[in-house]
């Protein structure tokens, strides 16, 4: 009789300033499952492996670009990707972006959703950045649930957000404040 394993798996995220190859490879087959189970940031069928471990690649290159990866039991199975206004933007220099972000199929349940958030939060507010937007397709629902969750505030709906399978797919934007609650509170004691 073989004794049950009971261990829980270690999650762990993190803010990466640099990728091995065992990273680039990972994420490149987290990256493909979840572009085949429907959730590919944008891609609805998987590019040719050079061009996903270019486009990984790229990203590190990317100065306005930060990214967040998840692991579970030391191997890469989720992302996200923070982006910088361009320089040029002042007036919306304090608020950044949310993007590509993805939990491969096998990664999920695990944790790993909230915990990238609290690390793109974090990082951002580290930044100096006030505010994070994002976008989301109307049918990615557990996205939703989770951004919603986590304080995410809906502020738009484009109905022809995205074009799958011979028809337009609606998309949803939200924003969320991520200033301190003590930096709010001094700048409008009314809002504590």
């Amino acid at each position: 009789m073989m004794a049950q394993d009971n261990r829980k798996p270690i999650t762990a995220v993190e803010t990466v300033k640099k990728l091995t190859a065992a990273d680039v490879i990972e994420l490149c087959d987290a990256a493909i499952e979840t572009i085949e189970s429907g959730g590919g940031f944008g891609w609805l069928t998987p590019p040719p492996r050079n061009m996903l471990e270019d486009y990984w690649k790229g990203v590190m290159l990317i100065p306005e670009r930060e990214l967040v990866i998840g692991r579970i039991d030391g191997v890469v199975g989720a992302s996200c990707q923070i982006l910088r206004p361009p320089r040029n933007n002042e007036a919306q220099k304090l608020t950044c972006s949310l993007t590509t972000f993805f939990v491969a199929p096998w990664a999920r349940g695990q944790g790993l959703a909230p915990l990238m958030l609290d690390e793109a939060e974090a990082f951002s507010r580290s930044e100096g950045f006030k505010v994070i937007n994002l976008d989301v397709r109307a049918t990615q629902q557990r996205a939703i649930q989770r951004y919603e969750a986590a304080g995410y505030i809906r502020f738009g709906e484009h109905p022809k957000y995205a074009y799958i399978n011979d028809e337009y797919a609606t998309g949803y934007y939200y924003y969320k404040d991520i200033q301190e609650k003590s930096e709010r509170t001094a700048k409008h004691p009314e809002k504590g």
